[in-house]
């Protein structure tokens, strides 16, 4: 599952990390419960379910037959999840006789007496006549899943304008026994057919292979889907509603896009990459795809960013972006990685409990560096490990968990920025440190090993150790099963009279924790270079290098792959000499901020760095530098603007130079205005107007029909703020059909502030009403960051409005 994190990852910070994965309870009494994994006391073996949909009442009526055997010992009773249902028939099948049974059910879990002992390995057969009701079961999720409700039917009574009638589920954790009898453990797995009846005009997806669809004399049809390889019970899916279907293949097996029919024509631009994605997982692994199909759909209002639900991924509708976002790139190209990563790590081998979701989710977004390392190059793969160890230390709160949780308040709390990015990160310091061959090939014997069983990180572990021939109990003591990571203070000194370096790295975490680092030491002369292989294992440790000549640099993590905090004192001299022969990615960042920490002029070496990325960054460096006006530098930019084929960082050069309200860069502008990229559209729309503030109102409303991204900020600032009156029905509008995204909640304050300008009490109140409604689809767990943003320009418009608009605004926060 990919936690996408909504719309606030980006603007939070390191109060969002604190919204989105709670405070710690005060009652800790959790900390003495060991987190272990579920009983095997029966093993489901085959699932089999008829379903048909009541979408006045938002019920589900199913019929199930569920397999199972003993798991060992002999037992005359099953416990099964049933969150919520109305149970009308259990009973035990002999061939095509039912024979009831006794249960009890605590409108949670059914504990049914079989009538007999069956003995270990000795198949039986249930079956259940039920029906789900899940708007009525009282479930919390997680600010990760906002959900545990499992079935979620999205407009069923078609009331909502412009949204579509869909049902989809999601199942993790625990949250498909709220549609499906079943026991919903991590570590079981069965088979499974689902037969579906839904109205004739829609199309369905589920696990496996569509078998027949056969139509109904009520203007209903039935779909038989049927997965005949063993699957975990949370990774059941079914989606409902009116898509367009896109298919390309892979060596022969189907993989397809479901989107809703205005995306078709860019289904393959956002989901195309899944085939090359398929091909390289397969090889790297050695492993090749294991499924039937590989499907993926968009949900709307989905409460999570994406579920990596076997053969059937589910996104949200986040997902969506149309020609020209696209052109900027595609904002879900590593979602769409990290969730068929999990077809491997996750589906074919499952974490047996939550406590080890870290061989799910580590993987998955250790995926999204290799996939951005394989596809875009080395810098590329660097750019996204980096990203995920920015996250991970932006909130020292999680140095506080291990990443093999087996203590924690509730299941929904390990999906976290240790589960995800330390993870991840933590097994990009595995990979270096045994070497990519090994690496990869101890992935290959853990999925081979385990494969259509339950997994966990001491099996990983012996993987490793069976294919390395190292004993790694170090390693996974360290950070699989303990926390933290280090913090380090790296200085220098030289001793020219006796020809000495040292290298004095002090860890100064607050713990009495200290880490054992197995690092490469780099010494320059020149471009010239020689590496030392050392260990760091002290509170201190002191590193000599003999020389004759004073070396130009020594780089600490030459490889730049420690997961650490760190400060590292080198000289001017030495920056300036990383910068020109280092050559990792993070080698040139670490010297491009330093100099721009600094206001040194070798900034403007990042102009021309060969990583799009870094050159943008360092565009945003200079803007604010004491160098910004240097003509040599708006030389560097102004050949940015014209000649740059990365449209972000054009747009970058575009906007720097609209700074500058300079009328010579006028043609520039009218030349990308229509740019198909919103980036660069939206920078020469914002020099226009710089030149131009008299029509920028005119400028704004001629591109406003298509302005989202960038263009979309800047047609939404000029309209709301130079807007009248008399464009209340535009403006608000052009507001009310922002999707739930980072540019709406920005557009808010300036919403807020036209409402002001608005006479029309009746109008105002429908622009009050539009903006509660944007409330309303932000989950729960976020609201305590959003509502003071929301409250601070509702106030002052209540106030300017009067008491009947203050106290509307006060009824809609209730």
């Amino acid at each position: 599952m990919k936690k996408i994190l909504f719309l606030l990852v980006l603007l939070a910070g390191p109060f969002l990390v604190k919204a989105q994965f709670g405070e710690e309870p005060k009652d800790t009494s959790w900390k003495t419960i060991l987190r272990e994994s579920n009983p095997m006391i029966n093993d489901l073996v085959h699932t089999r379910l008829e379903v048909r949909f009541d979408y006045a009442k938002s019920y589900l009526y199913g019929k199930a037959w569920i397999t199972l055997k003993p798991h060992f010992y002999s037992t005359d009773s099953l416990l099964l999840d049933a969150k919520g249902m109305d149970i009308k028939e259990v009973a035990l099948m002999n061939g095509t006789a039912k024979s009831k049974l006794k249960y009890e059910y605590d409108g949670m879990q059914m504990r049914i007496n079989l009538g007999r002992s069956f003995k270990g390995g000795e198949k039986y057969t249930l079956y259940i006549d039920y029906t789900g009701k899940p708007d009525e079961l009282k479930a919390e999720g997680s600010a990760a899943i906002t959900g545990a409700k499992g079935l979620y039917f999205i407009n069923p009574k078609e009331d909502e304008k412009n949204k579509p009638t869909q049902i989809w589920t999601q199942g993790e954790t625990e949250a498909n026994s709220a549609w499906m009898p079943t026991i919903d453990k991590p570590n079981q797995k069965t088979t499974s057919e689902i037969y579906m009846t839904v109205p004739s005009k829609y199309i369905t997806l589920s696990n496996g292979l569509l078998i027949s669809k056969k139509n109904n004399t009520d203007g209903t049809r039935t779909d038989y889907w049927k997965m005949d390889l063993p699957h975990a019970p949370y990774l059941f899916f079914m989606g409902v509603g009116e898509f367009s279907v896109t298919t390309d293949k892979y060596k022969g097996k189907e993989v397809s896009y479901y989107v809703e029919k205005e995306y078709a024509p860019v289904a393959r631009s956002i989901f195309g990459n899944t085939p090359e994605m398929m091909k390289f997982y397969s090889e790297k692994l050695g492993v090749e795809y294991p499924w039937q199909k590989y499907a993926q759909i968009v949900g709307r209002d989905y409460v999570s960013g994406a579920m990596e639900n076997t053969t059937a991924t589910l996104h949200q509708d986040g997902a969506y972006q149309n020609a020209r976002e696209l052109t900027d790139n595609n904002s879900w190209e590593t979602v769409i990685a990290h969730e068929l990563f999990h077809h491997w790590f996750g589906d074919l081998v499952t974490a047996e409990s939550w406590s080890h979701i870290t061989v799910n989710e580590s993987m998955a977004d250790y995926s999204q560096t290799l996939w951005m390392e394989y596809k875009y190059g080395k810098d590329a793969g660097d750019a996204e490990n980096l990203s995920g160890l920015m996250q991970y230390l932006s909130n020292p709160a999680d140095s506080k968990k291990d990443l093999v949780r087996f203590h924690y308040f509730n299941k929904e709390d390990v999906f976290d920025l240790v589960s995800y990015q330390k993870g991840g990160r933590v097994h990009h310091m595995l990979r270096n440190y045994v070497g990519d061959e090994a690496y990869f090939k101890s992935l290959n014997n853990y999925l081979t090993t385990n494969k259509f069983k339950a997994g966990e990180a001491g099996q990983m572990r012996l993987a490793f150790e069976e294919v390395t021939g190292k004993d790694m109990n170090w390693f996974w003591n360290q950070w699989f099963y303990g926390s933290g990571h280090p913090i380090v203070k790296i200085d220098y000194n030289y001793d020219d009279a006796n020809g000495k370096a040292m290298v004095i790295i002090e860890q100064t975490q607050k713990t009495d924790k200290i880490f054992r680092l197995p690092i490469a030491i780099d010494v320059y002369n020149g471009a010239a270079k020689k590496r030392f292989n050392v260990w760091v294992e002290n509170k201190v440790d002191t590193f000599y290098f003999d020389y004759s000549k004073r070396p130009d640099l020594i780089n600490v993590d030459a490889d730049k792959v420690m997961l650490w905090a760190k400060t590292d004192n080198k000289s001017s001299e030495n920056f300036i000499h990383q910068m020109k022969y280092a050559g990792n990615y993070l080698d040139r960042r670490e010297a491009l901020d330093y100099f721009g920490k600094k206001n040194m002029p070798e900034l403007a070496w990042g102009l021309t760095d060969k990583f799009a990325g870094l050159r943008r960054s360092t565009i945003a460096k200079l803007g604010t530098s004491k160098m910004a006006e240097n003509a040599d530098i708006v030389a560097g930019i102004e050949k940015i603007a014209n000649t740059e084929k990365d449209r972000r960082t054009k747009a970058a050069a575009i906007a720097y130079l609209a700074k500058t309200s300079d009328a010579k860069y006028k043609s520039l502008y009218d030349k990308n205005i229509s740019d198909s990229s919103y980036s660069v559209s939206g920078a020469a729309l914002e020099g226009l107007i710089g030149l131009d503030p008299a029509n920028g109102y005119v400028l704004a409303k001629k591109y406003s029909n298509d302005a989202k991204g960038d263009l979309g900020n800047a047609v939404n600032d000029i309209l709301m703020k130079e807007g009248t009156e008399a464009d209340f029905d535009f403006i608000a509008k052009r507001f009310d059909d922002m999707p739930l995204s980072e540019e709406k909640l920005g557009a808010t304050a300036s919403f807020t502030s036209y409402l002001e300008k608005v006479q029309n009490i009746a109008n105002v109140k429908k622009g009050i009403d539009m903006i509660f409604r944007f409330r309303k689809l932000i989950p729960e767990q976020f609201l305590g960051f959003v509502d003071p943003m929301l409250k601070g320009g509702l106030t002052k418009l209540g106030k300017a409005k009067g008491k009947d608009i203050e106290d509307y605004i006060n009824e809609g926060f209730k």
